[in-house]
């Protein structure tokens, strides 16, 4: 927001009421507009639609921009109600609805982990005798690892899905595939991938947030097979779902098995728990402010040039901690450049042109926060029982 107010964009905020009171870069948005919550936590988007209509009587709106994965179909919603350009509800589908972005990349002949909608009983149980378990149940619009179950023996599959009730066409079974996870950060413009970064969880974000891990994720070895190979992947996946112009966040894993790279889930935003901090520190690339850039060049019809990117490597790491204010002193290491400044969390992020340097610290890190700060929650369950 701060990039779109310094390139002369008028700016406006659209969020829930209960955040009137977050740290805003006020500065930087002219304009509130706040939409109350029901009961389910989601807002009326009729009443969101008569509320911009009346805006727009005094207020003319180029651009609407989706923050985060919740409001990718609602901007998309938007933008069709008012024929503002930018993607549109079917196109969004692929960046929010797991099953739909799942069928979509087979389609285009994409390698995905076998899966199943949960429609149909016959369907299931056909998946089940082609695909051994373990396998996973997710949400097919949540967000991280919010609400997914894995499942052991054709039993524990059967009563997960029983326990969902009508709800149950909100989810999907994939086969689980153990293996490395990556996620590929990048910018889209003009329905080109002109950015990408590709690093390595060094815990796979399920086992974190189900296991009470420490998350973690470094650069991966610049110019190698897998850099390469992610890049390509990352590319034919925004290729086929339509992507035109924004920043986006996918993650691929490579199984133990076979050694192959398959596509996970992917989405038009920057990805979440201080990735961007991440990738800036490794590439110079700030991808917030780029994606700002990019939305006024588009807007103005215009040309837009990336920064040159930087090659060094970089690696986060953050946990829960039990102190309300963890003491950050641990972090001293000159290769430090950005810390965690958040209750109840502890975290930096380290830069070096060696990437065992970069691993080398997170495992330094990550024993003190064990031994001196570490804390876990039970991971978010949206399921209905």
């Amino acid at each position: 927001m701060q990039a779109c107010k310094e390139a002369g964009n008028t700016v406006y905020l659209l969020t829930a009421k209960k955040l009137e009171n977050r740290e805003w870069v006020r500065d930087s948005i002219d304009e509130f507009f706040f939409v109350e919550e029901n009961e389910h936590g989601s807002y009326d988007m009729h009443n969101v639609v008569a509320g911009l209509a009346y805006v727009m009587r005094s207020r003319p709106i180029d651009r609407i921009v989706a923050l985060d994965d919740f409001d990718v179909e609602k901007a998309a919603m938007l933008r069709e109600s008012f024929r503002i350009p930018g993607m549109g509800q079917t196109t969004s589908r692929y960046f929010r609805d797991k099953l739909a972005m799942r069928t979509k990349a087979a389609e285009a002949g994409i390698r995905v982990p076998g899966f199943s909608a949960l429609f149909n009983d016959a369907a299931i149980t056909e998946f089940i005798q082609t695909h051994p378990g373990p396998w996973m149940i997710k949400p097919r619009s949540e967000a991280s690892a919010t609400g997914i179950k894995k499942l052991h023996t054709d039993s524990e599959l059967w009563d997960a899905i029983n326990s969902l009730g009508d709800k149950r066409h909100e989810y999907l079974v994939e086969q689980y595939k153990p293996g490395n996870v990556f996620h590929i950060d990048s910018l889209s413009f003009n329905g080109r991938v002109i950015f990408s970064w590709s690093s390595q969880y060094i815990a796979p974000p399920f086992d974190v947030a189900h296991g009470g891990g420490i998350f973690r994720s470094v650069t991966v070895p610049f110019d190698s097979a897998e850099w390469h190979a992610l890049e390509t992947l990352t590319v034919d996946v925004l290729k086929a779902f339509g992507m035109k112009h924004s920043a986006s966040h996918t993650e691929v894993i490579r199984c133990h098995d076979d050694g192959q790279y398959y596509f996970l889930e992917t989405s038009s935003r920057v990805g979440g728990a201080h990735l961007s901090d991440m990738v800036e520190a490794a590439s110079g690339i700030n991808l917030w402010k780029e994606w700002a850039h990019m939305e006024t060049a588009v807007a103005r019809g215009e040309d837009y040039k990336l920064p040159r990117p930087q090659r060094n490597y970089s690696g986060i790491i953050i946990s829960l901690a039990r102190q309300e204010w963890p003491d950050h002193a641990v972090f001293q290491d000159a290769e430090v450049v950005w810390r965690m400044n958040q209750e109840y969390h502890v975290g930096c992020v380290v830069r070096s042109e060696s990437r065992e340097r970069v691993l080398a610290l997170l495992e330094s890190y990550a024993e003190r926060i064990r031994n001196d700060f570490h804390a876990s929650a039970p991971a978010p369950d949206k399921s209905v029982h």
